[in-house]
């Protein structure tokens, strides 16, 4: 027997003996997907300044996220979430989106509301590789750029990448206990508050299949010479981030949960002397098969 069928068996049996129990059980099931459902809402923004190794503002959106759960106790790490630092206008600046439990952000301690800020700056700069002033201060809006691309920039976060400093060992990362002086943070090691960022939550996207036009090339005796097929790829930046496997008599086109394509060749294609191009500007993969 399954997990899955010991499962519905289970309820099965509570909703015969115990019909309120099971209620219960439902609606809280049903409350706590309604909770993980609840998108990012934005929370304060900071701004400071990236140092090293291109000197530029940099703006620091902190969010509540019902998603990320709240650290079980004062000693345990502080998951977070973190969108990915797009650089804006020009690259004058930076913006980055870090999310925590609703619980972190409304402590009313400052010193650990401090702790918190502390310990992102920390985070930014071990993720990335940057020195950070930890001079900062709170901008009077709560969000840098639109509530739309920071709910984007959460959801479609970066794959987790090692957060550990390089003298620390059993996948633990080294935090750092406040010490607050006119508004510059200064920090020295702590042995509690450590932090770790959780994966990305969306469900993988199951790919789609791209607008494509298949053509074939003919002489002036209608001989086929070529086959052309033009293939719609909006979401893709660079022809790296496709994947292209070719036989003799059939293409495929992957592009990892975005777009697939699957076709089977009208005519046999030359594979050695095949061609793709891909116009960034156009978001079109063009792929020329001569035929033999």
């Amino acid at each position: 027997m399954t997990f899955l069928t010991q499962l519905w068996s289970m309820l099965d049996e509570m909703a015969e003996s115990t019909p309120e129990s099971y209620h219960r059980f439902m609606q809280q099931q049903l409350e706590d997907a309604k909770q993980y459902c609840t998108p990012p809402e934005p929370h304060l923004c900071l701004q400071t300044h990236i140092l090293d190794p291109n000197e530029k503002s940099l703006f620091i959106n902190l969010c509540r996220w019902k998603r990320v759960p709240a650290p079980k106790s004062p000693t345990d790490p502080l998951p977070l979430s973190a969108g990915p630092l797009e650089e804006v206008s020009d690259k004058i600046y930076s913006i980055i989106d870090i999310a925590y439990n609703p619980t972190v952000l409304q402590r009313e301690n400052q010193a650990e509301m401090d702790h918190v800020i502390c310990l992102t700056f920390k985070y930014i700069e071990e993720h990335y590789n940057l020195c950070l002033s930890h001079s900062y201060h709170i901008a009077t809006f709560t969000l840098k750029g639109s509530l739309k691309r920071m709910k984007q920039s959460l959801r479609a976060g970066p794959l987790p990448a090692p957060l550990f400093n390089r003298n620390t060992r059993n996948g633990t990362y080294t935090s750092f206990k406040l010490l607050s002086r006119d508004g510059v943070m200064e920090t020295e090691k702590s042995k509690v508050h450590l932090i770790e960022e959780i994966a990305s939550m969306e469900l993988v996207r199951e790919p789609v299949t791209p607008a494509y036009e298949l053509t074939i090339a003919k002489d002036a005796n209608r001989k086929p010479l070529k086959i052309e097929l033009k293939v719609e790829m909006p979401k893709v930046s660079s022809v790296s981030e496709c994947e292209l496997s070719l036989s003799r008599d059939d293409v495929i086109i992957e592009v990892p949960e975005k777009y697939r394509l699957q076709l089977d060749l009208p005519e046999l294609v030359e594979e050695e002397a095949t061609t793709a191009t891909f116009n960034t500007g156009k978001g079109v993969l063009l792929i020329i098969m001569p035929i033999p």
